[in-house]
């Protein structure tokens, strides 16, 4: 470990480090790195862990409000939710792993991201998941999907959190780098939230959970290039063990409750170099650390692999000294591997032994502290034929013919094949389970109060404007909460793109975000928590850009609540809201004539925002027996998948502008439309409510019978006339 005598040192042949990143990491040091400490700087200073590119964009949202307990920079962020208890809240992707293993890829995922919550103290109780695929018919896609939504089963049921909704969409460009997104929810006491800042010098370092072995070795890493697609990848990709997961929830949980823990953490990317480099970073203390005694799965394994191994179902705890023997035992009661095999010190270093000898000393603030880059940013060029959408140019298809093949299109077909392999019910929480516009779960701690969960995203849109792409998805999921009747109290996104260092793509980051950050502020959501992930390409043909963004509301009363399907015979049927619904960016576009073509128009935010504020005070007023957005497909889907849900017809009439197009009224996409069914008598106090906020009201038709009738009146036949029947079995039949 002497001083080199380079002056300008280059990284050895092989690694990922930039030679001005290694000749930083020299300059700090001294010295060359040893080929421990350089193994350990790579994953730290890599694009999965350290954000090197969206750091300094990242900080454009908005993360606080009057709810916000932790937000962005902790495992997990935590918002109020009323009797001194918290909901804590996260996302993550796990795209790269599934792609090379979809089954222990998607798996893990699940596992990483509870364990973010759990290293919060909170008990995970719900899980979401945001999927994307190229389209079915081709080869390998079908494994693909399979695979994961077996992965995301296994493990969901295996540890007892129930996958209560999500979204599942198809598109070429996600054929060989498919999106698998997951968000998890957990309550905690609010005076229990944990801490991943290590504290008191003397504490002792402890190991939990499962053996280390030499899977998911240079993870972090694999996630912050492009996707190879080489079989050797998949020593990068983690096994997932879910039944040592459920133990390692249920004991970490005893070990708080005990009090003698002082900070924990996850051993996800970048393993045990991670947990404990950023554990002591926060707390501006050291760590002397002997991974001889680290609990090993296999022989011969390196210090390098052990610091750098993500094997699964592993935390680390810094525990009060003199009260090891407390934590170790509990550990050991639930099968699980409990060692202390380090101490913290009050000098800011980090010292790694294997027995005497000393294998890495350096200081953790450092390890943590990557450079910081702001890419170049370009626009992309859209060719004028994708900009500009001529609407007399587009084949005439009659909408009866459109509305069959948009509801067996993949986006927007039954996700019931889907779910129904989740155990959604487990914890008994669930009250409106998945396949409404959100999940809604009852608060078992502060009754009769609840949490609803929803999670969106639309690359078709971000790829023609990431502004009003972004600015979209945040309201869409908004609205689902709204149609379920919760109040939005945060957020957390993925934000999904190809490799920031091409300016096309930075920018298209760049300005997606500012479209989350200017829809979260003007309907007072607080970002609290995300991921990035970056480098979803391969040979140069990168995704949709595809920030998905999941949502939690609040229901004061779970018994006060609307789904989408009609309740009964002879109900009004009324739209909400004076969105402008346009054909530029639809679903009807994509699937009908096979374009991503058009120019989105920027919403009205603070109309989308009363529209909103309207449905969520009729809901809690009880005055709405359904309500449902008009998302994909528009207002045509919205009104045939309400009948679907319902069981029963409809009969509409819908008003026609001057030049108006049957395809752009029945099929155009837009925020801030929402449709509701009402008994006539409570339609005088829903005017009352929309008045006093300045929202449209348009009743447009009566529900019951067994057909779907839509036209504009008078003595021209409906655009459709269709038996409800045929819609279900076309909207069930679409992944079939």
């Amino acid at each position: 470990m002497a001083a080199s005598p380079l002056l300008t040192p280059a990284p050895p042949a092989g690694s990922s480090l930039r030679p001005a990143e290694y000749a930083e990491i020299c300059r700090h040091l001294g010295r060359e790195p040893t080929p421990v400490e350089l193994g350990m700087y790579e994953v730290m200073w890599s694009e999965h862990c350290a954000y090197k590119h969206s750091r300094a964009v990242l900080r454009r949202l908005p993360t606080s409000g009057p709810r916000v307990l932790r937000g962005p920079g902790h495992n997990a962020g935590a918002v109020a939710v009323g009797g001194g208890w918290a909901a804590v809240f996260k996302m993550e992707s796990h795209n790269h792993p599934s792609a090379v293993d979809p089954l222990h890829g998607a798996a893990t995922g699940v596992g990483g991201i509870v364990r973010d919550v759990l290293a919060m103290g909170a008990r995970p109780i719900a899980l979401l998941d945001s999927l994307r695929f190229g389209p079915l018919d081709l080869p390998g896609v079908r494994r693909l999907v399979r695979g994961v939504i077996s992965g995301i089963a296994s493990y969901g049921n295996s540890i007892g959190v129930p996958t209560v909704g999500g979204e599942l969409a198809c598109a070429p460009c996600y054929t060989r780098t498919p999106l698998v997104n997951v968000a998890c929810l957990g309550v905690v006491r609010e005076d229990r939230i944990a801490t991943a800042r290590a504290a008191g010098p003397g504490s002792a370092v402890v190991y939990l959970g499962a053996r280390t072995g030499r899977d998911g070795m240079h993870g972090a890493a694999f996630a912050s290039a492009e996707l190879a697609g080489r079989p050797a990848d998949r020593a990068a990709v983690q096994m997932g063990d879910p039944f040592t997961g459920k133990l390692l929830i249920e004991a970490t949980l005893e070990i708080l409750a005990t009090g003698a823990v002082v900070a924990l953490q996850d051993m996800g990317a970048a393993g045990l170099t991670g947990a404990m480099s950023e554990m002591a970073a926060r707390g501006g203390v050291g760590m002397d650390v002997d991974v001889a005694l680290v609990p090993r799965r296999e022989a011969g394994m390196s210090p390098a692999e052990v610091l750098l191994s993500e094997s699964q179902e592993r935390m680390l705890l810094v525990v009060q000294a003199g009260r090891e023997d407390e934590v170790l035992r509990i550990g050991r009661r639930f099968g699980l591997e409990a060692v202390v095999i380090g101490r913290v010190t009050a000098e800011p270093r980090l010292v790694v032994r294997e027995g005497p000898e000393v294998v890495v000393s350096l200081d953790p603030r450092h390890l943590t502290s990557a450079p910081e880059y702001a890419p170049e940013a370009r626009e992309p060029v859209l060719s004028d034929e994708v900009r500009r959408l001529e609407g007399t140019r587009l084949a005439a298809v009659a909408p009866e013919e459109a509305l069959f093949r948009l509801l067996g299109s993949p986006g927007i077909a039954s996700k019931r094949w889907v779910y129904r392999q989740y155990d959604h019910m487990v914890q008994t929480n669930t009250v409106v389970p998945p396949g409404a516009d959100a999940a809604l779960l009852r608060l078992k701690e502060v009754p009769p109060k609840g949490v609803a969960l929803t999670v969106d995203g639309n690359g078709r849109w971000c790829a023609l404007d990431p502004y009003v792409g972004s600015l979209r998805v945040v309201c869409e999921a908004a609205q689902n909460l709204a149609c379920l009747g919760a109040v939005p109290v945060a957020a957390t996104d993925c934000l999904n793109f190809g490799n920031p260092e091409r300016p096309e793509v930075f920018w298209t980051f760049r300005r997606a975000v500012e479209g989350i950050s200017r829809a979260c502020e003007a309907l007072g959501i607080p970002v609290i928590s995300g991921n990035v992930s970056f480098y979803n390409e391969e040979g140069g043909q990168a995704i949709f850009p595809t920030p998905t963004v999941a949502m939690l509301g609040l229901v004061e009363d779970t018994a006060r609540h609307a789904t989408p399907g009609w309740k009964r015979e002879g109900d009004l049927v009324v739209l909400l809201g004076t969105g402008c619904p346009q054909l530029d960016g639809s679903e009807y576009l994509a699937v009908v004539h096979g374009q991503v073509a058009g120019r989105l128009r920027e919403p009205d935010l603070e109309a989308v925002g009363r529209t909103i504020r309207c449905v969520r005070e009729a809901v809690a007023r009880g005055l709405l027996a359904s309500a449902h957005d008009c998302g994909d497909g528009g207002l045509a889907v919205a009104l045939a998948e309400c009948c679907i849900a319902g069981r029963r017809g409809a009969a509409l009439t819908l008003r026609t502008g001057d030049g108006a197009r049957a395809d752009e009224i029945l099929f155009g996409e837009d925020v801030g439309r929402i449709v509701v069914s009402l008994s006539p008598g409570a339609l005088p106090d829903l005017m009352g409510i929309a008045r006093g906020l300045g929202v449209g009201v348009e009743v447009v038709g009566l529900t019951g019978g067994g057909r779907l009738v839509v036209g504009t009146g008078g003595p021209t036949p409906p655009w459709i006339d269709v038996a409800v029947e045929d819609l279900a079995r076309a909207w069930e039949g679409g992944w079939s």
